[in-house]
């Protein structure tokens, strides 16, 4: 009686497919915009005459801002209701790409990029709490399987795209192309989209909003900051006190709050809390591929960013082709199968991946990044239902913006961790390799003019000018093979990564079906209450 209940719940989700749309297309230009900078900067740097440090903060910015904002999204969700905050979102994040296209100066563009970021912050779970609110928790595999195609599709497509245009056109045209799209986007909204969550009268919670925005940009930016300028860096260590600090007072005063603008009583379920570790692990692991192929393809191997970005599009596409099979598989059999499934293939393609070589085969990397693509598929949105299935209805904005919020500081966690293993572990083999090739070894030695007597046959060269053109290619080789086996160290961590998720999946369950016994036992309950009319006989 019970799961017959729950399994005709479903009846209507087809009045909602074309907000589904408007919301995944908007959600689709807004993500894939986030990445589609990093190729350009090269050339913005020249335009604008800045340098390394400064043009970064066209991504520190946009992470700061966007990160502050999630935690704030359950509140804005509950005043200003869906259709409103949607396309206020879209139209800040139109405008910004606008004011991006046309600037004049690097001040401009780094405007446009925090107004981007405003209404990028907004809508990721705006859109998420809309399909938690339209699913029921049997079909919400489907849901964000369509959510999935957005957030994994278009990050992955962002690099090959971004290359393309550097390539055959101004790195503007990245923008510009945004504004019509948004513009469509928010039009479409104004005419068809409807309130899913009604607007109410709320009050902001001053002190929990400026506590929120302390902590969690403080953090963010101090881990982001880690990867370049160590740990033990007295702005790194301040900004990341300064925000565990405030994200303490915040959560402390959210918890005595009646009416909190973040609850944290979310963490109280068991499900909820498990999926965002694994998420959160999940994300490291994801993203120690997403930062370090680039750089091994593009600065080790010579590969241009369109050829780089090539690399990933296969992936990308089987990672959009399986999101939705990945959530219909999720209502099916629930997240423990998925998830087990997925962290083997991604911890066997991880470890392909320590085995790096500087001769390493463009079509062996495209087939373990395809691979692995296809576990990361059946990972992060199964994961991240099986925590907000959990929740009641009242709640899955809270959930939504906490998930969201985790999610962001684990990625900004993840780069910095990934880097700070590749950049020491590079200095230490840079320094073991340099040991190696001393003249004070005799082998060495015989091998290093031998090759001093090569060169100066094939080059016609003195033996001092054949001697420096030796040293060049020797410590060439160094760096290159240093930098290699750093990338394979850092790969090594994210492999121990995804362990340790396998080993938390196994307490996965399979919250739908709690419900289910709890509601079969409460009719039994009822069931074996005397009779009213047995006992007035």
């Amino acid at each position: 009686m019970a799961a017959q209940a729950i399994d005709n719940r479903d009846e209507g989700i087809g009045q909602y497919l074309p907000i589904l749309g408007i919301l995944m297309l908007g959600l689709f230009i807004v993500i894939l915009n986030q990445t589609l900078l990093s190729v350009a900067m090269p050339r913005m740097m020249t335009d604008f005459n800045v340098g390394a440090t400064t043009i970064q903060w066209l991504s520190t910015g946009f992470m700061l801002v966007n990160g502050a904002l999630i935690p704030l999204s359950a509140f804005l969700i509950e005043r200003f209701g869906t259709r409103i905050l949607f396309i206020l979102a879209m139209v800040l994040f139109t405008i910004g790409a606008f004011i991006c296209g046309i600037a004049p100066t690097f001040s401009v563009e780094l405007t446009g990029r925090l107004i981007q970021a405003a209404g990028g912050g907004i809508l990721q779970p705006l859109v998420m709490t809309i399909i938690m609110f339209i699913f029921p928790p049997h079909m919400r595999g489907r849901g964000m399987g369509i959510f999935g195609l957005a957030m994994m599709f278009a990050p992955a497509i962002g690099p090959t795209l971004s290359g393309w245009v550097i390539e055959h056109y101004n790195w503007r045209v990245m923008f510009y192309a945004m504004v019509p799209l948004g513009a469509l986007v928010v039009i479409i909204a104004f005419f068809t989209l409807k309130n899913v969550i009604e607007p109410k009268l709320v009050k902001l919670d001053l002190l929990g909003a400026f506590l929120s925005l302390l902590g969690v940009a403080s953090l963010l930016y101090g881990v982001s900051e880690a990867g370049t300028d160590g740990w033990d860096d007295i702005i790194v260590i301040s900004t990341i006190a300064i925000g565990i600090i405030s994200i303490i007072a915040f959560v402390v005063q959210q918890l005595r709050s009646e009416k909190p603008l973040l609850d944290f009583r979310v963490f109280k379920y068991d499900m909820f809390s498990l999926s965002n570790v694994i998420s959160a692990i999940i994300t490291v692991a994801m993203f120690t591929g997403l930062f370090l192929l680039p750089l091994y393809l593009q600065n080790l191997r010579g590969f241009t960013p369109l050829e780089s970005g090539i690399l990933m599009l296969p992936g990308a596409l089987v990672m959009a082709a399986m999101s939705p099979i990945s959530g219909i598989l999720f209502d099916k059999v629930g997240p423990r199968p998925l998830a087990i499934t997925g962290l083997l293939i991604t911890i066997v393609t991880t470890y392909e991946f320590t085995k790096l070589t500087p001769e390493t085969a463009y079509s062996t990397l495209l087939a373990i990044y395809m691979i692995r693509s296809l576990g990361m598929s059946m990972l992060m949105m199964p994961i991240m239902t099986a925590g907000m299935n959990q929740l009641p209805k009242h709640l899955n904005s809270h959930g939504t913006a906490m998930t969201n919020t985790i999610r962001q500081v684990s990625g900004a966690i993840g780069t910095s961790l990934v880097t700070t293993v590749y950049t020491n572990r590079t200095s230490f083999h840079a320094e073991n390799f340099g040991q190696e090739m001393s003249l004070t070894d005799p082998s060495f030695a015989q091998t290093f003019q031998n090759m001093v007597q090569s060169i100066m046959s094939a080059m016609h060269q003195t033996a001092e000018q054949a001697q420096a053109t030796a040293m060049q290619l020797i410590n060439g080789q160094i760096l290159i093979q240093s930098n290699v086996q750093g990338m394979n160290d850092a790969f090594w961590w994210a492999t121990g990564f995804a362990v340790a998720g396998l080993v938390l999946s196994l307490f996965l369950r399979d919250v739908r079906k709690d419900k289910v016994r709890e509601e079969i036992q409460s009719e039994n309950d009822v069931k074996l209450l005397p009779s009213p009319i047995n006992e007035s006989k």
